[in-house]
């Protein structure tokens, strides 16, 4: 069995450690836990790695985050992934900082990466981990603040985070996405 994970996120030297880019984050965690790297590819940094006996294929997208359905249709269909088989790693200003949820469907709501993908894909129901980062801004300044770096202090709460994202997607891989909620979601973060 084929997944594909996918991490948004913005490349370049002046997005990184941003709060937009928590996907990115997350992905390279789970390729070192893999011992694995990526490399440049077709829309894509690209790195495979196995959980348990399953392949997984996971991109951290190289068209920018409003273009991520680009990359990710792409790599679904050069890799004859099923749609049942995706999940994307995303930052969400809806959840507190730190909080993990897993979903199956929803909107992109204000995440021009998710609604891209939803746009690409012509659907909404596949699956995500939508990291918290908390909305700690003014009216008006939602750009500035999940295109901006994190303080110390938040930057010490993704790190203890990251290591349960990890999990949670090899979770996703191994018993599916229904099992990894009922376990992981209900632990209030």
């Amino acid at each position: 069995m084929k997944y594909l994970i996918a991490g948004l996120g913005n490349i370049g030297s002046e997005y990184a450690n941003t709060r937009h880019n928590i996907g990115f984050v997350v992905l390279d965690a789970l390729a070192q836990d893999l011992k694995t790297n990526f490399e440049i590819d077709r829309h894509a940094f690209l790195a495979k790695g196995r959980v348990k006996g399953r392949q997984l294929v996971m991109i951290k997208p190289t068209t920018y985050m409003n273009l991520s359905g680009k990359a990710i249709r792409y790599w679904l269909d050069k890799e004859n992934i099923p749609l049942e088989n995706l999940l994307v790693v995303t930052d969400e200003i809806a959840l507190d900082l730190g909080v993990l949820r897993m979903r199956v469907k929803g909107s992109g709501g204000s995440h021009n990466g998710m609604n891209h993908i939803i746009e690409i894909l012509g659907r909404n129901d596949f699956n995500r981990l939508r990291v918290g980062i908390g909305k700690d801004f003014a009216k008006g300044y939602q750009v500035d603040y999940v295109l901006g770096r994190w303080t110390r202090g938040e930057e010490n709460v993704m790190l203890e985070r990251i290591p349960t994202a990890v999990e949670m997607i090899k979770s996703f891989v191994f018993a599916g996405a229904q099992r990894t909620m009922n376990q992981f979601n209900t632990k209030g973060g």
